[in-house]
């Protein structure tokens, strides 16, 4: 679907960044992203089906191509984690770690596939009015993902310093813990507590969404004529090579990001 096709600009863009809702309820609040719910599935079942095939398969002699790489992506994701996490539960983290890192990096991937023809297939072959393809395009999958590993981090900090360790180190740091300082303290530790799983959830997603918007322009850009084609088939795979960057960079930083989070629940203040 191109701007030929009687669409302008920003009716393209709408278009393709208008998700496929159910709602739920009269509430418009109640409102599931099909799309994104069944991208975020499918890949979980792909990503994860396929490590479980070659963890079924594994041998002790000589790796084959399959269990060499997934040895050392998860060699890879626990020497991270053991750098950064030295408790007792390290066993908890690198696979969660790792876990967040695999999906995460497959949902941004979808933001390789051809916008156009991926509008096409959805909208005139599976007759859906609108579908996204990049779940971590949608903040309600960054935010999600990002709200799990910050209940991961408060229960970890209840878990390891108790119900009152955690809230005397709530109101009690880090001005001090004399009863006027109290609602200070709360209020510090109040704004970190909030902006952790903000900063997780929009980072992410500013990045693939922002990387979404100019695969679309330079769509839109190849459509204006034989050098507008020429020009963005040309920037078009520059930026797909940068994206690819863009792409494992950010799976790794949200990774990581877990990983420091939730070490930071078991630090005492």
């Amino acid at each position: 679907m191109t701007t030929e096709q009687g669409l302008s600009p920003t009716s393209y863009i709408n278009h393709h960044l208008t998700q496929l809702t159910h709602s739920v309820g009269d509430s418009p609040f109640w409102t599931l992203h099909v799309d994104t719910v069944v991208v975020s599935l499918l890949l979980g079942v792909v990503g994860f089906g396929f490590l479980r095939w070659v963890v079924s398969g594994a041998t002790s002699g000589v790796p084959g191509k399959r269990q060499a790489f997934v040895e050392l992506a998860f060699e890879f994701v626990d020497r991270e984690a053991r750098g950064i996490f030295h408790g007792d539960r390290h066993r908890f983290l690198a696979p969660t770690a790792l876990t967040v890192f695999v999906w995460v990096l497959l949902m941004n991937a979808m933001d390789f596939l051809p916008v156009d023809i991926m509008a096409w297939f959805f909208t005139d072959v599976l007759h859906l009015r609108a579908f996204r393809a990049v779940p971590t395009a949608d903040i309600n999958t960054t935010f999600a993902l990002s709200l799990v590993v910050w209940l991961l981090m408060i229960y970890f900090s209840v878990v390891v310093k108790g119900w009152g360790g955690w809230v005397h180190e709530l109101i009690g740091t880090p001005f001090g813990s004399h009863p006027l300082l109290w609602p200070v303290n709360f209020l510090f530790n109040l704004v970190e507590l909030v902006s952790k799983p903000l900063s997780h959830s929009l980072r992410l997603y500013g990045n693939m969404y922002a990387g979404e918007i100019v695969f679309l322009l330079l769509g839109m850009w190849a459509a204006t004529g034989l050098s507008g084609a020429f020009f963005g088939v040309l920037l078009g795979a520059g930026w797909a090579v940068f994206h690819i960057l863009i792409v494992v960079l950010q799976a790794f930083i949200f990774m990581m990001l877990t990983i420091v989070y939730i070490a930071m629940a078991h630090e005492s203040h």
